[in-house]
């Protein structure tokens, strides 16, 4: 295993730490109701939404190093590439899920639009699985631009709204479901649908086995 597969390795485990970490606090909050988690003072950010924010740039920047190493150093492998996206799923999609009902030591107002966070899990879920499909019948599907920049902007998104729009928060708190943070979520859910569309209408016909001119299925 070389280093950009250990830092992909690793991103894993402590994803699978702050998991456990969250459900620990919440059954905190389940056995004593009145359980609350300060904010930072002079600031509507929680503390632990913010240790959040920390762990959750820190593993961003991960996904970009292991990629940047193995590229550089000529260290891509095949568990590498089934590590990576596994890891990039399971950061993001997890934190989506995590931020649509906030628990009783979180601000109400952190809450992700329901539909949104189907949306993006969704399209991951459909994408993943259409790449599956097509590795078994030796196609490559690419990452495009519309999902280079869902990935991109979705991280924007959970960072915002971890840190309660801050520090935009200041002058956005009137603009209600249009806050900087609600608008970031709104953008990666149209980048991620924009992209899902693109890659069914360019491969959907892996999936029903249409054939070429020279007769190979495709």
């Amino acid at each position: 295993m070389n280093t950009p597969t250990k830092i992909t390795f690793s991103r894993i485990i402590a994803i699978v730490i702050m998991i456990i970490t969250l459900v620990v606090f919440y059954f905190i909050g389940v056995a004593k109701p009145d359980f609350v988690i300060p904010c930072i003072p002079g600031t509507n950010i929680n503390w632990l939404y913010f240790g959040l924010f920390i762990f959750f740039v820190l593993a961003s920047f991960t996904d970009f190093l292991d990629g940047y190493l193995a590229r550089k150093n000529n260290q891509v492998t095949d568990l590498g590439k089934f590590l990576d996206p596994v890891a990039d799923k399971l950061l993001v999609n997890s934190m989506v899920i995590f931020l649509i009902v906030p628990a009783s030591y979180a601000p109400g107002q952190m809450s992700w639009s329901l539909w949104c966070a189907i949306l993006l899990v969704a399209r991951d879920i459909i994408v993943d699985a259409l790449r599956f499909i097509a590795a078994q019948k030796g196609v490559v599907i690419a990452a495009n631009i519309f999902g280079k920049a869902k990935t991109v902007l979705e991280m924007i998104a959970v960072s915002l709204v971890l840190l309660n729009s801050w520090p935009f928060s200041y002058f956005d708190s009137s603009w209600g479901r249009f806050s900087i943070a609600n608008i970031f979520v709104y953008l990666c859910t149209i980048a991620s649908v924009v992209s899902g569309v693109i890659y069914m209408v360019k491969y959907g016909h892996i999936l029903v086995g249409k054939k070429d001119e020279s007769g190979t299925s495709k």
